[in-house]
């Protein structure tokens, strides 16, 4: 069982497919058994994005597998979660979604130092093919210079 001070789940995805402009942290509404399997390691991020929906902010595409020593009472999966932001944060961020182009995708899922769950969620801009192609060029750009420093230190 992994220690949940190390429980760092990334979105690798989202920040290939999108340029984050802003990011924020929330707090998740959990149910049942999900900070359980949170806290062995079981979720996955790809395709989460976020909706607003009454003015509340929902993340949706989040797995968080169902809890292996769970009895009847275990969560759902892929349930939509509502993330906990403040009301300045959700007009902001509710104003900004609605600019053409721009969405809201999660980002990183941890555990605080009180053990509560934290999402990362950030304003993103959707990128082209060739503006990944670039992206990609850079990143081993400086992966080979980092190499490079390291063996001449």
């Amino acid at each position: 069982m992994a220690d949940f001070k190390n429980i760092n789940i990334r979105n690798k995805r989202a920040t290939f497919d999108y340029e984050i402009l802003e990011e924020y942290t929330a707090g998740v509404v959990l149910v049942g058994t999900e900070i359980k399997s949170i806290r062995m390691g079981k979720v996955s991020m790809v395709d989460s994005y976020c909706y607003f929906q009454d003015g509340e902010l929902w993340i949706r595409g989040v797995n968080i597998a169902e809890y292996s020593w769970g009895t009847c009472n275990n969560h759902v999966p892929k349930r939509d979660r509502k993330l906990l932001l403040t009301a300045r944060e959700l007009a902001k961020l509710s104003r900004s979604a609605q600019d053409a182009g721009l969405t809201i995708v999660g980002l990183r899922l941890f555990l605080s130092e009180r053990g509560l769950a934290k999402i990362v969620i950030g304003l993103a801009r959707g990128r082209k093919a060739y503006d990944k192609r670039e992206y990609l060029k850079a990143n081993d750009a400086k992966r080979e210079m980092d190499q490079a420093m390291k063996r001449y230190k």
